[in-house]
């Protein structure tokens, strides 16, 4: 199963996967990242967690490229995608390096399943391929995908948000609180994807409270007054909420 783009499988790992500098950010004239920075390499999972509203999401949609920082640079694999004084955004670095799957549904209501996903991939071939044998097969997206989108349960909708996260085989996949208000069996099918992702050396930068997704994290950080801090990974229940 190939989870990657065939251009990006000659990179080195003289850069790290993901270098994140001194990012700040605000909403009008209130701050919320203060300079928050972290690095990944290549098969990591990085988990961020924190009270809600402490800019996790914040956070990830700029690493994401739909919103612009403040100041700061945020690098994949040595390729700049936010960098310099004005905090230009190199889209094409964006689009080829990341997936994104944010808390919203981004799925066209009216459309199919499958018309939802052959708006991502445009090569209807590879599209049968995954649905068959891939990674939308390992999410289970093939039982329901002659579904119209808007008679999908909350766990069929964040598969098929997974699935159009990874239409372009990217190297890193961003996901901000994949498995909130989901079932347990939904939840269960989510961590085994991303064990897969991991185990073919793809990078995961996660927001969540979830103990299961924790399990997968080789780095932890909690948000807090607008800086990302490292702490012990396999802190749980009260003793993880009192670092928030």
């Amino acid at each position: 199963m190939l989870l990657f783009s065939d251009n990006l499988w000659y990179y080195k790992c003289m850069n790290k996967m993901i270098s994140v500098q001194d990012i700040t950010s605000a909403y009008g004239r209130r701050p919320v990242l203060k300079g928050a920075s972290f690095t990944a390499e290549r098969g990591e999972c990085i988990g961020i967690v924190g009270a809600n509203g402490c800019g996790k999401s914040t956070l990830l949609s700029i690493l994401a490229g739909t919103l612009k920082p403040k100041s700061g640079e945020v690098r994949y694999y040595g390729q700049a995608a936010w960098s310099g004084p004005q905090m230009r955004c190199s889209k094409e670095v964006i689009r080829k390096m990341t997936g994104y799957v944010p808390q919203e549904n981004p799925l066209i209501p009216e459309l199919t399943v499958y018309d939802n996903l052959r708006l991502w991939y445009p090569d209807s071939g590879r599209l049968k391929q995954e649905l068959e044998e891939g990674f939308l097969h390992l999410l289970g997206v093939q039982e329901f995908v002659t579904k119209q989108a808007s008679k999908l349960s909350g766990g069929m909708k964040k598969r098929v948000s997974i699935g159009i996260a990874m239409s372009g085989m990217p190297p890193v996949l961003l996901m901000d609180e994949p498995s909130a208000a989901l079932d347990l069996i939904c939840k269960e099918d989510i961590r085994n994807y991303l064990e897969v992702y991991l185990q073919r050396k793809g990078t995961v930068v996660i927001t969540t409270h979830e103990e299961s997704e924790l399990e997968l994290c080789h780095k932890l950080y909690v948000m807090k007054d607008g800086r990302l801090q490292q702490i012990d990974r396999a802190l749980r229940g009260a003793d993880l909420v009192k670092m928030f």
